[in-house]
């Protein structure tokens, strides 16, 4: 019997680490997965999508480009992806219908709370950027009971549509807007959404936002430290985490959603670190 059809669709795909990722879940849980990665043109990502699928495709991950593509091409969509406004998984129901999910925020919790950790709960978090990466985890974020959370952006408007959005959300978490230059005091965690660390930028933050028991984290992940992490630590972060871990623990909870099982990710962290 061959192995189920799985890939990831981006444009461009080549530096993908998803392939190796869900080939070392498939091979570490006796799954029957062939999983490759789909480089779809810029203007032909729903054609890509229905190909896949009519060739007996059983699941996609999406990546840059196409995530917000993906929302929209879906018959339905779960909580989290409709919130999200994206989705980084697609898989077809029992009747055909194409079903969108995003697994990004709970694989960014998952790597802060598993793998490191660290509880947000009761925790003042700064979260940097107001883009689709951002609006992506801000839900599992909330859901951790935070007592203070932050976005800050270039744009204002962007991080306040942002707050208004997820309010329904906050809980007690008292949720809040503000630019790059105003935060003056120190939080326990910052996020870096923003994608500046790939450019070797920096959003213009106040080094005071920095304490000794500051957590930064940049969901960016490159082979040396990001130029983010190298900045906090350099004002005296306590601690510096990449998104390598995040981009595995998404993959783990849409191995999840399409096969049932839940593949331990330590290992695989490990060797893509190798």
């Amino acid at each position: 019997m061959s192995d189920d059809l799985y890939a990831v669709v981006g444009n461009p795909i080549s530096h993908s680490k998803s392939p190796k990722i869900h080939s070392l879940f498939a091979s570490q849980t006796g799954e029957a997965v062939d999983y490759t990665a789909i480089q779809a043109p810029l203007d032909g990502f729903s054609e890509t999508v229905a190909e896949f699928f009519a060739r007996g495709g059983k699941g996609l991950n999406v990546t840059v480009p196409f995530k917000e593509q993906a929302w929209g091409l879906a018959d339905r969509r779960t909580a989290r992806a409709e919130k999200a406004g994206a989705a980084n998984t697609l898989y077809q129901d029992e009747g055909g219908k194409l079903v969108a999910d995003n697994t990004d925020g709970q694989g960014l919790v998952s790597d802060l709370t598993d793998n490191h950790g660290l509880s947000l709960a009761g925790k003042h978090i700064l979260v940097l950027g107001a883009g689709g990466a951002v609006r992506g985890v801000l839900g599992p974020i909330l859901a951790q009971g935070p007592a203070r959370l932050v976005i800050a952006n270039r744009t204002l408007a962007r991080a306040e549509a942002l707050v208004a959005l997820f309010a329904d959300e906050a809980g007690t978490t008292e949720l809040s807007a503000c630019g790059f230059e105003q935060p003056a005091e120190p939080f326990d965690l910052i996020i870096n959404g923003t994608s500046a660390s790939l450019q070797g930028d920096l959003p213009p933050l106040a080094p005071a936002v920095i304490s000794a028991r500051t957590v930064v984290y940049d969901m960016m992940y490159a082979a040396t430290t990001t130029t983010f992490n190298q900045w906090a630590l350099d004002q005296g972060a306590c601690q510096a985490i990449d998104g390598l871990g995040m981009l595995v623990e998404q993959a783990a909870e849409s191995f999840k959603v399409w096969r049932g099982v839940s593949p331990a990710t330590a290992a695989v962290i490990d060797r893509l670190r190798e």
